[in-house]
């Protein structure tokens, strides 16, 4: 994380061109991490005060134990600012000391008194009985059989197999999934192997025996399933709890909706007598929930009812909404959790759970909300969970709420983008990045759409408001906007009123429009995984597509992994990306030169621009 230049801005206008136009090597140092606020500042101030006083530019990069400091500017007055931060580091530091003589005196004092006090509460507990755990459990088990006792009974398999599909040998079926993205799949059950179904490679095979599924198909256009839906479909339809795990953009979304639609209307208890909704999906963002709410609307199936829950809407509208009596809910963990709390939502009668890229709600923090939901789920359901990756945290929470399931993913688990992008990267400074941006963008076509992926909520505002005075016309999306606004900006987007979008990855997450032709990463992302994420928004349903990404000095560690990404892809390699990979893997005490330029190359209209990057 870098504080100062570039996560923390400091200078003053006239100190930052200045410091940035001055071509000389910062001066670099190293301070304790403990020291940074010291050096920092309330709101910035003491950094400021520094910067302005000596006409510098400086920018802290935490890295463990230690953080790096760098300042530019001329070099009188880059040693004047080293000189007043090592002074606020010193005074820090006698600081530090003095409350540590104090906090040993007392210490003393305190392990005394704790020692008797230990000795008491030690006599406290031999008195007291031991619990007997296993009892407890027992106990626990108890309360869950009354709990669920009354509930009605599920009917889950509902599938009935096509002669087409029946006729596939083993050899055909192998054939197949390799040429649809080499599917793979496998059964996580203990022990005993059930075989995996056959896919059902037209519609016919998969909802012969539901006709107005099959109606809204044909409105739709679709001509074939996709990889992922023909594999889904039949495992679900027979009540196989699955996961699967595929890319954006892939038709995961309707891998679930259309057995859901024929498990609700399916059970024994009419919807009526339910008192409930029936199938509940649950997604990280308000937009992947109402992008799901709309497909559930396209493909209407014998009156099923739909609402969407999500913060940041009107709560007493969805209240309203829930009372009244729905079959669907799709919903974000946090706003869901709120109404259930409050005896809102009655979610006993689901018999069909969707956790919709749970992956993405993982890392949002929304495992606790996701427990608590669960809760008051019935254990029996049938579960479906989606994800674009298959780390450990996905796998335990599948290992918890998922019972002996299925699991089916599309390509490989290793991170690959679709061979459908072409992905541009230029190596550059922070300082060019904006120029860099501006001439791609007005060398766009009237045709071309494109979404500017930024690291930070401010940092899209700022570009969004410099790119519209110079007559741009943009929309910004990111979490501090109001729900009204970033609806409008999606609308705006996907009209083609707005031909750029800028966002941060949050928000963005769940987006889908199939036309956009650009992905722009102005900030490279946190991690490789939001990488390959970002490129799949572009170059689907048989499109090509095509991303730009600007690399910095800042993103070092990441060039490896970025190479065997553009490699898996077959996608050109910059030499000065090769470069930057192999000057990071050097042990840091192997002598490097002072300062290196990579070279400047065109490539297919893009320009690799020359800059200095700086061995400290």
């Amino acid at each position: 994380k870098r504080l100062g230049g570039c996560g923390w801005s400091h200078t003053s206008g006239r100190a930052e061109s200045r410091a940035s136009n001055y071509r000389e090597p910062p001066l670099c140092f190293l301070i304790k991490s403990s020291m940074i606020g010291a050096v920092i500042g309330r709101g910035g101030s003491k950094i400021k005060d520094i910067q302005d006083s000596t006409s510098t530019k400086i920018q802290i990069v935490k890295g463990g134990p230690e953080a790096e400091v760098k300042i530019f500017g001329r070099k009188d007055m880059k040693a004047k600012a080293k000189a007043a931060i090592e002074t606020l580091v010193k005074k820090q530091e006698r600081t530090y000391s003095s409350e540590c003589s104090v906090d040993s005196d007392a210490s003393q004092a305190l392990a005394e008194r704790s020692w008797s006090r230990n000795n008491t509460t030690r006599a406290t507990q031999a008195a007291q009985p031991r619990i007997d755990w296993d009892q407890v459990k027992a106990g626990v088990v108890e309360w869950k059989k009354r709990k669920w006792a009354d509930l009605p009974p599920i009917k889950k398999n509902l599938y009935i197999e096509s002669k087409a599909t029946h006729s596939l040998s083993e050899a055909q079926v192998e054939i197949w999934r390799k040429e649809n993205f080499n599917i793979r799949c496998d059964d996580l059950t203990e022990g005993e192997k059930r075989p995996i179904p056959k896919p059902t490679c037209t519609f016919e095979d998969a909802f012969q025996q539901y006709p107005e599924i099959m109606q809204s198909i044909r409105r739709a256009g679709f001509q074939k399933p996709t990889p992922i839906q023909s594999q889904s479909w039949p495992i679900i339809l027979q009540g196989i709890d699955l996961i699967g795990i595929a890319q954006t953009g892939t038709g995961k979304t309707l891998s679930y909706l259309m057995p859901g639609f024929i498990h609700i209307h399916s059970q024994p208890v009419s919807r009526k007598q339910r008192n409930g909704p029936g199938m509940l999906v649950l997604t990280p963002t308000r937009e992947l929930a109402l992008q799901v709410e709309a497909e559930c609307s396209k493909y209407l199936y014998k009156g099923l009812k739909s609402v969407c829950i999500y913060g940041g809407g009107n709560r007493k509208g969805q209240i309203q909404d829930v009372t009244k009596g729905v079959d669907i809910i799709i919903a974000t963990p946090g706003r869901l959790n709120d109404l259930q709390m409050n005896n809102f939502v009655n979610l006993r009668s689901i018999t069909y759970l969707v956790l919709d890229e749970a992956d993405k709600m993982l890392d949002l923090g929304f495992e606790h909300q996701i427990m608590k939901i669960l809760l008051d789920v019935r254990p029996d359901r049938q579960t479906v969970m989606t994800t674009a990756s298959w780390p450990d945290s996905t796998r335990r929470l599948a290992q918890s709420y998922l019972k002996q399931p299925m699991i089916v993913y599309v390509g490989t688990l290793d991170l690959v983008t679709v061979n459908t992008v072409k992905q541009n990267i230029i190596v550059t400074t922070e300082e060019e990045k904006r120029s860099l941006v501006k001439e791609f963008l007005q060398s766009l076509s009237p045709k071309d759409k494109v979404i500017v992926f930024v690291s930070r909520k401010l940092v899209a505002d700022d570009l969004s408001s410099d790119l519209s005075i110079q007559g741009i016309p943009v929309q910004s999306l990111h979490g501090d906007r109001e729900q009204s606004d970033r609806d409008q900006a999606l609308e705006d987007f996907r009209t083609g009123r707005v031909k750029i979008l800028i966002a941060t990855d949050l928000a963005a997450r769940g987006l889908d429009v199939s036309d956009v032709t650009h992905v722009y990463n102005y900030n490279f992302p946190r991690n490789i995984e939001e990488y390959v994420h970002r490129v799949g928004r572009t170059g689907r349903a048989g499109k090509i597509g095509e991303s730009i990404t600007l690399v910095t000095q800042d993103d070092w560690k990441i060039a490896d992994e970025l190479i065997k990404i553009l490699q898996r892809a077959n996608q050109i390699v910059p030499p000065s990306l090769r470069s930057m990979a192999d000057r990071f893997k050097k042990p840091k005490n192997q002598p490097h030169s002072n300062q290196e330029r990579t070279s400047g190359e065109e490539r297919e209209g893009f320009k690799i621009i020359s800059c200095r990057l700086y061995r400290i």
